[in-house]
């Protein structure tokens, strides 16, 4: 009958386990979880069904690209990207806080020859080109998506999707812009200095007597009485970073970024008023480490560096 009108697909699955005695849930579940096919279709709430739905398009995705069968151009036989896209509906149509690609690369079996790790990147690229293409819709700018996916380990799609949101909100500030004008004008000082990705510990600390010290002291490390304005933005990490750090710990991604705010004025002054490739070698190198440790606390909530604009 299914094969004659597909449109019937699961509903006469439902009416047969009904009729023979199968408990409700597992009837409604059967009836159910081919949903939702399309963007405007109902998502399934009861928990068997969605359990039942999320089951198969995980299975589904796994097997396909562990055999590669995966989409290739416009070609898509096994409707795969319908398979992501609905799998996506389900998470986020039951807020469900899961580490979606843990759970494919423990569902990977080796087929063919091709790594585990290697097919369970492939549909982690998957899914996040068909969020993407799914948040589109909603406005949501694919290059934050890619800013927040690229800090790497960020495999709850609710958060990650809760971040990126509040990052759109803050971009189209003047604070984000501004921040982000700074962040790019760091970036490319380390870039062109070729200067490490991480900066030190301590990297432009002022430490008197074990305390953070804004004041025009020498630092410890290199014996020099600070500008102002470094000083300021010294000050203003030291504040901003462990603001930053407990929101984002506790997923309060808007105050994430109003810590990080914070940084936009020290920063531009920092750039007005002082020289960071300084004749004085212990200068150079401390504001460069200075300007890494800025770039190092923006990238603990987004990766700038992929944000256009």
């Amino acid at each position: 009958m299914v094969g004659e009108f597909p449109e019937l697909q699961g509903l006469m699955g439902g009416y047969y386990a009904a009729a023979q005695g199968e408990p409700v849930e597992v009837a409604e579940a059967i009836r159910d979880h081919y949903k939702p096919v399309g963007q405007s279709d109902d998502v399934p709430i009861d928990p068997v069904t969605v359990a039942l739905a999320l089951a198969e398009r995980i299975d589904t995705l796994a097997q396909f690209f562990a055999h590669d069968m995966k989409p290739t151009g416009s070609k898509d036989p096994f409707a795969l990207r319908r398979a992501a896209l609905s799998l996506l509906q389900l998470i986020f149509g039951n807020y469900l806080r899961m580490r979606i690609f843990g759970i494919f690369t423990r569902q990977m079996d080796v087929a063919q020859g091709r790594v585990r790790e290697i097919v369970s990147d492939e549909i982690v690229g998957f899914l996040i080109d068909r969020l993407k293409v799914q948040q589109r819709e909603a406005g949501v700018r694919h290059d934050l998506i890619d800013a927040v996916f690229a800090l790497g380990g960020e495999d709850d799609l609710v958060r990650l999707l809760d971040r990126v949101q509040a990052l759109q909100a803050f971009v189209t500030t003047g604070d984000g812009t501004n921040l982000l004008a700074g962040y790019k004008r760091a970036a490319n000082f380390l870039k062109k200095e070729n200067w490490p990705t991480s900066a030190p510990a301590k990297a432009g600390a002022l430490e008197v007597e074990g305390q953070s010290n804004p004041g025009l002291r020498p630092s410890p490390e290199h014996d020099y009485v600070p500008e102002p304005e470094e000083a300021d933005l010294i000050a203003a990490l030291a504040a901003a970073e462990p603001k930053a750090a407990a929101a984002i710990e506790h997923e309060d991604f808007e105050a994430a970024m109003a810590a990080l705010a914070t940084l936009r004025a020290p920063i531009d002054a920092f750039f007005d008023k002082v020289t960071v490739n300084d004749s004085d070698p212990a200068k150079r190198e401390n504001r460069l480490n200075l300007l890494a440790r800025m770039r190092d606390a923006v990238h603990k909530v987004a990766d700038f560096s992929k944000i256009e604009g």
